[in-house]
């Protein structure tokens, strides 16, 4: 029986080409979707990593109720034996200090007066040892657009759009006007080595990137850093592992008082991702329910659109003794058949479109302008394991749900009638 109904889909193009071409479409938007809106959560997950919390991040008690306002005064001390220590007890992720600042830049003219003056943010990082994460973390290198990479002391990479803004180009010297750790003003020198677009809005405004050891002397941070950063080697962040090795790591001073011990958080507790990315998680499966309703009610309407054209085969069927219920089975099957067919081209041509943004991306720079998110302007889409068979599910229940709302109608045929109908 199976056979013959396989037959007669593949035989009758008008039973189930339009069906399968809902399913096809439907399928193919679901696989994309969920392709895409993995890649921007990862996108987002790894920027924010990258450029703001890493994996896990290490900060004072009182630095860390405050963090998003940057209380260097309530930094890290000794952070070279807080540093060995947790290379120690945590090998499997890579430490590295980092001090984030924010001051006025000041670019003097040819006789040493003020000629442009701008706020600016700025990350202060490893970049002497040459076996730092930042390097990786950062993309250093490969973001540099004019100029190189910093060499000595006193060198900094500015970000390209505010270099334009400013009329400045590597070798000038600018002037960095802060405040020390202790509360007094500073200001230091430095020379632009170069300049570096990372491609995410809220870097490419105002951001410096000085070297670690640079900003401690000009911050009177000997030693010190605002917060140290834990990177899983695989660049991938792995919550589970995280929350074990936070909560190994706050038990160690869980009795203490002192507000300068140092606490661990993870990615996913800071900056108000875990609502963020639960958020995203709830929209995620709202849309392929979206998806498998409204596919559903096409397909329902295309199931009573061939039921009509099949009126006169489901009479001769139940006129030579067919019973209703098997009639109303094997529509159930054909639809399984059409759900498959639908669902694997689908899932075909949601992976080739979700494979070309996966490898070039769409650009929504211009959306991300005036945006303070730690992401990416190229989003791109990321294929997984379950997105080869994520578009089966809305492919075959919306198939199943629309052939049984359809299909009840055959219980609805009076046998006593079928004669008068065969006879027309």
């Amino acid at each position: 029986m199976i056979a013959f109904l396989w037959k007669g889909i593949v035989r009758d193009r008008s039973r189930s080409l339009f069906p399968v071409l809902i399913v096809t479409i439907g399928v193919m938007l679901t696989v994309f979707l969920h392709a895409y809106i993995h890649g921007a959560i990862t996108m987002l997950i790894q920027t924010t990593a990258h450029f703001n919390t890493g994996h896990v991040r290490v900060m004072t008690k009182a630095y860390a109720k405050e963090a998003d306002q940057i209380p260097n005064d309530l930094a890290l001390l000794g952070t070279d034996t807080l540093l060995s220590s947790l290379q120690k007890q945590f090998p499997e992720l890579s430490w590295t200090p980092r001090i984030r600042f924010g001051g006025l830049l000041d670019v003097p003219d040819k006789n040493g007066e003020t000629r442009a003056q701008s706020p600016v943010f700025g990350f202060a990082v490893d970049m002497k040892n040459g076996n730092s994460p930042e390097w990786n973390m950062l993309n250093i290198k490969n973001s540099v657009i004019r100029g190189t990479v910093p060499a000595k002391r006193g060198d900094i990479l500015i970000a390209d759009g505010l270099a334009t803004a400013l009329q400045i180009v590597p070798g000038e010297t600018i002037t960095l006007i802060g405040s020390t750790m202790n509360g007094s003003m500073s200001v230091t020198n430095f020379t632009i080595a170069g300049t570096v677009r990372f491609g995410v809005s809220a870097m490419d405004r105002g951001t410096i990137i000085a070297d670690l050891s640079d900003i401690q002397a000009a911050m009177d941070m000997q030693n010190g850093s605002g917060e140290i950063l834990g990177f899983f080697r695989d660049d991938v962040y792995h919550m589970d592992q995280a929350d074990r090795i936070t909560k190994a790591f706050n038990a160690q001073h869980e009795h203490s008082i002192d507000e300068f011990v140092p606490v661990m958080g993870t990615l996913r507790t800071q900056s108000g991702m875990a609502d963020y990315l639960d958020l995203i998680d709830a929209y995620s499966g709202v849309i392929i329910g979206i998806f498998v309703f409204a596919m559903s009610i096409v397909l329902w309407n295309t199931g009573l659109t061939g039921s009509l054209r099949r009126y006169g085969e489901i009479g001769v069927r139940i006129a030579i003794g067919e019973e209703k219920g098997h009639v109303y089975r094997s529509m159930l099957v054909e639809s399984v058949f059409v759900g498959i067919i639908g669902s694997s081209f689908g899932t075909m041509f949601g992976l080739a479109i979700a494979y070309y943004v996966q490898e070039h991306g769409i650009n929504i720079g211009e959306m991300m302008k005036n945006n303070s998110m730690m992401m990416s302007n190229v989003i791109r889409a990321r294929i997984t394991s379950f997105t080869y068979i994520i578009g089966f599910l809305p492919g075959l229940l919306a198939t199943l749900l629309g052939t049984a709302i359809s299909g009840i109608g055959i219980y609805k045929r009076q046998t006593a009638q079928l004669f008068k109908e065969l006879e027309t």
